[in-house]
């Protein structure tokens, strides 16, 4: 299914996608603060960033969207219980996954965002918004929260503009830049 906005055409990705999902969601991320604390390496940062999205996106409950070839979104359907983090080899990886699984929601299904990007040249032309209403419109009639981890203030202030509230104080893991959990109520 597309939808068209007027900054994009978003569809479902599919398997042929897949590089060109990779390829938003590295460039979108790679100066990141979280992503160059999570991979301090410059030279292997944007490798590293790659292959931890190619892992994200053989999730069994992920559903890919992208705007084009200019910003993509990976949100996971959550049953109640266990959050999604899985255990890596990297020890900065894994001391992350363990704090913000020790705050995500398993008291009831929910979306999870597990992260959106629009690449450099793009950011802050609506695609991030066109991305987040193409699918909480669908949430909505179906009564499913959504759950996420700002990355930044500035990122904050966009899903709170979306309905998202701050699901308690941020989560920092020694000395990471911070991540706020948020929480949103179906509209």
């Amino acid at each position: 299914m597309t939808f068209d906005t007027p900054y994009a055409s978003i569809r479902r990705a599919d398997d042929t996608d897949r590089q060109t999902v990779v390829d938003v969601l590295t460039e979108a991320f790679t100066e990141d603060p979280i992503v160059r604390w999570l991979f301090p390496e410059p030279d292997q940062r944007a490798e590293r960033l790659a292959g931890f999205y190619r892992t994200l996106l053989t999730h069994p409950a992920a559903e890919v969207y992208l705007a084009g070839d200019e910003g993509a979104s990976v949100w996971l359907t959550m049953t109640a219980g266990p959050p999604p983090h899985e255990d890596h080899s990297d020890t900065r990886l894994s001391a992350l996954a363990r704090a913000l699984d020790a705050r995500h929601p398993d008291h009831e299904p929910h979306l999870y965002l597990a992260c959106m990007g629009v690449i450099s040249g793009r950011q802050g032309a609506g695609l991030g918004s066109a991305l987040l209403r193409h699918r909480l419109e669908r949430a909505d009639p179906d009564g499913l929260p959504a759950y996420l981890e700002a990355s930044s203030p500035r990122s904050r202030d966009l899903y709170r503009r979306h309905g998202f509230e701050e699901h308690g104080p941020p989560v920092r893991v020694a000395d990471s830049p911070l991540l706020w959990p948020m929480w949103r109520r179906p509209a």
